[in-house]
């Protein structure tokens, strides 16, 4: 059994209950935005959101879901897809999970509207529901999620990251919104406050462990998810190279930064940064940086009774670090 299919095994129903309430939660009376939305739902990617909120809120409720627990997966979904209408159009890319993008097909004027559309459509199903608990949570993802991509920006061109800023850029741009959907799973089901904290907090750690398992990928030999040097190309500091950089002396830093700023394009100074960043340990330091966010996940899990509910938790921490892609 494939293991996304074994994580999902204790929360099957509550998924294919969850994606006829999705996809009745994006519907319009625009006959152009229902076909866009139903090209959206059937291209779905491994929906790992909704089921971190269905586990979360299994696991904290002895395996009791609720109408709040669907809303509030259904408006993370909502938000998460609006985000990734809009990314496209950010980075101007033609591709989405090996499918053309909105704004591909569509172009861009549709995508921006279509990602403003999703976004008030989950707006309104917290409001109109009275979950206003649930949208505050998702409403600070959004802030953080949008700061953290811009403080990358902003860093990029002077590439000037320390190992600090680098943290707070990937818990801002990717671990909140891991950690926005278990507070919600834990909120959802009126966990208590210590309980949506910790649930929080343990999406964070996973988020944070995920991103760096993304940075990793991009010094790969074999071919996974992405082709390599990708983020070097890119000029994206991420933490084997923020590492190579810290531990260089003068000389190095200098022949480094210039091959980001000058060369990033030149597939061959691109592969010698990335044997570089070997070279100093820059990969090894990021694993024991990822295991060690992994092992606190890991803890947090530990403190709640066995379940089904926690052992797919477990399996999906484990396969965040472990996955080929």
């Amino acid at each position: 059994m494939k293991i996304v299919e074994q994580i999902k095994q204790p929360i099957h129903e509550e998924m294919e209950l969850f994606e006829q309430k999705f996809s009745d939660s994006m519907t319009s009376r625009v006959a152009l935005l229902n076909k866009i939305t139903h090209y959206i739902v059937n291209r779905k990617g491994k929906q790992m959101r909704p089921m971190f909120v269905f586990l979360v809120a299994k696991m904290v409720s002895d395996g009791k879901v609720n109408e709040r627990t669907y809303r509030g997966a259904s408006v993370i979904e909502l938000i998460h897809t609006a985000t990734l209408v809009h990314d496209d159009v950010v980075d101007d890319s033609d591709r989405r999970r090996g499918f053309f993008s909105i704004n591909a097909l569509w172009k861009n004027k549709i995508a921006v509207l279509v990602g403003d559309y999703l976004l008030s459509k989950g707006l309104l199903l917290s409001i109109d529901n009275g979950d206003f608990d649930l949208l505050k949570i998702i409403s600070v993802a959004v802030r953080e999620m949008s700061e953290g991509e811009l403080l990358q920006i902003e860093k990029a061109r002077r590439l000037d990251i320390t190992e600090e800023i680098y943290y707070e850029i990937i818990r801002q741009k990717t671990a909140t919104l891991i950690a926005a959907c278990c507070s919600l799973g834990a909120c959802a089901v009126n966990g208590t406050t210590d309980e949506v904290e910790k649930m929080r907090k343990f999406g964070e750690l996973i988020g944070m462990a995920f991103q760096i398992k993304d940075d990793l990928f991009d010094y790969g030999t074999e071919k996974i998810g992405k082709p390599t040097g990708i983020d070097i190309k890119e000029q994206k500091m991420t933490l084997p190279l923020i590492y190579a950089l810290n531990n260089s002396d003068t000389k190095e830093k200098a022949w480094l930064i210039n091959s980001i700023k000058k060369h990033n394009k030149n597939n061959k100074r691109v592969k010698q940064v990335i044997a570089f960043v070997k070279e100093k340990g820059g990969l090894e330091y990021a694993v024991r940086k990822m295991i060690a966010y992994q092992q606190e996940a890991l803890a947090i899990l530990n403190t709640y009774p066995e379940s089904p509910y926690k052992a797919s938790l477990i399996t999906m921490v484990n396969y965040v670090i472990e996955r080929k892609k």
